[in-house]
């Protein structure tokens, strides 16, 4: 139906998939998140959950017209990259440089 809105969403979710994979396979990251990624595999896990997210919200909510099949979709869809991006997180470090205070 709406091709000019799912076709680029979908190129982006698959150059996002395509991310996780290197981040998984090979450790490597784009240059301006390597200094923010402590732990890159699961941050290649979590680029993967929610490329497919935003794939299946995409699918379900431009391209299928079905009511009933496409709210579950969008909903599947939206917790899938929800659940991405805190898996995303949890696997860069924490912000800003802590600094220890020498008062009790």
């Amino acid at each position: 139906m709406r091709l000019y809105l799912a076709i680029p969403s979908v190129v982006v979710a698959l150059l996002f998939a395509a991310l996780g994979v290197a981040a998984i396979t090979r450790g490597w990251v784009l240059p301006w998140n390597r200094r923010h990624v402590r732990r890159v595999r699961l941050y290649g896990w979590g680029q993967l959950v929610a490329a497919v997210g935003l794939c299946c919200q995409v699918v379900f909510g431009l391209v299928i017209s079905g009511i009933g099949i496409r709210q579950w979709g969008t909903m599947t869809g939206s917790v899938l990259l929800v659940t991405g991006l805190i898996v995303m997180v949890v696997g860069q470090r924490l912000g800003g440089k802590r600094q220890v205070s020498g008062t009790p």
